[in-house]
């Protein structure tokens, strides 16, 4: 990772080298954190963050969910984010929001300690959802299941959830796949290990409802609200492997992955093995809506 700018931590911005925290802070023993992954585009009309609202919103909620006393407001948090992007010069970044029970007390109750609040951003790559993007990505149902929500707040974007995902991601890439597909424990699909996931079959879009326990995707909301605007329709609904298999494209979404191809699942071809037309088209509208070329959607850019 190349190191650009600063990151805000509780107010202040201090180098990027210097963004440490003590080895006994409770989150890195006990996963207490909550964080968000977010989008900075450089449009014609200057860079801009993607929905900037919705993420801190989500970021909030998920603090929430595991009693955190957040000790900044929303706008805080909003106004540090542009703070950081506008310092760091890059036209165009990921940013990373991150609350977290600090060090002090050690054990296993968190409550006792102080939420600490950091903010980074960093130079994209494509990376990982590179293959998803051109060729279309290979995935492989993993063997590990999604966690439960009757275990912990699926719906918060936490630190601890990533570590279900994380096993998968790993089995995926072990097994020669691009990426993961997990089950829950009802045996139906919930989500990729990063991002949420979309079939479609005889021209009808299709995706799992949360309930299936998945997150509740931000760039999964803006692709269904795209379609919709564009006179299409998503059926919700719960999915088997078998309806996998035999789909006609398949896509997933996700901040860092925005729309791409899924061609293969296990050994199945999808489709004819290459990207299909919805989903390429998908990819276009999402691109011009984010590069601020779509103005119905003007209203999720916030320009720095």
């Amino acid at each position: 990772m190349k190191e650009t700018g600063k990151i805000w931590m509780n107010g202040k911005l201090v180098p990027f080298k210097d963004a440490k925290v003590h080895v006994l802070t409770h989150a890195l023993h006990y996963s207490t954190s909550v964080f968000e992954g977010i989008r900075c585009y450089n449009t014609p009309k200057g860079s801009a963050v993607f929905r900037l609202e919705e993420h801190v919103d989500r970021f909030f909620k998920s603090a929430k969910l595991y009693s955190m006393k957040m000790q900044f407001s929303k706008k805080e948090i909003s106004d540090a984010i542009l703070k950081t992007v506008k310092v760091s010069g890059l036209k165009e970044c990921y940013i990373r929001p991150l609350a977290y029970y600090g060090y002090g007390a050690m054990g296993l109750t968190p409550t006792e300690n102080k939420v600490d609040v950091s903010i980074a951003c960093w130079e994209w790559a494509m990376g990982e959802s590179k293959a998803g993007k051109f060729s279309g990505s290979k995935c492989k149902v993993s063997s590990w299941i999604k966690i439960d929500s009757r275990s912990q707040p699926m719906q918060a974007k936490a630190a601890s959830n990533y570590a279900n995902a994380a096993l998968a991601r790993v089995e995926a890439l072990d097994n020669g796949y691009d990426e993961a597909i997990m089950l829950n424990i009802h045996g139906k699909v919930a989500e990729g290990s990063a991002e949420n996931i979309f079939i479609i079959k005889d021209n009808v879009i299709q995706t799992p409802p949360l309930s299936a326990g998945g997150l509740e995707g931000i760039t999964r909301d803006s692709v269904i609200q795209i379609i919709e605007q564009n006179g299409g329709f998503v059926i919700e609904r719960d999915l088997d492997r078998d309806d996998l298999y035999s789909a006609d494209e398949i896509f997933m979404t996700g901040t860092a992955a925005e729309v791409k191809s899924v061609t293969q699942i296990d050994k199945v071809k999808i489709g004819k093995g290459s990207m299909g037309k919805i989903t390429k088209a998908l990819q276009k509208s999402f691109t011009e809506v984010v590069m601020g070329k779509d103005e119905r959607f003007l209203p999720w850019l916030t320009f720095i």
